[in-house]
């Protein structure tokens, strides 16, 4: 049973981190964008280095969960 809940975990955070992944990349646009004021480049850039943690967070927990459920 706990290899079933292992493999659903590994899913579920390797979509999560897929979505911080993509949100992380539209950030780093944002921040990179001369037409846009600095404020919101500024926010982007905060909100990009967020997004990669969460990512990273995700990325690491999934393949705990990969681990787990293969052993």
């Amino acid at each position: 049973m706990d290899t079933i809940k292992n493999a659903g975990n590994y899913v579920s955070d390797k979509i999560t981190g897929t979505g911080h992944e993509a949100s992380k990349e539209a950030n780093k646009s944002v921040a990179k964008d001369n037409n846009a004021n600095v404020g919101d480049r500024i926010q982007a850039a905060g909100n990009a280095l967020s997004d990669k943690s969460k990512e990273t967070k995700a990325d690491a927990s999934a393949e705990a969960n990969k681990q787990a459920a293969t052993h």
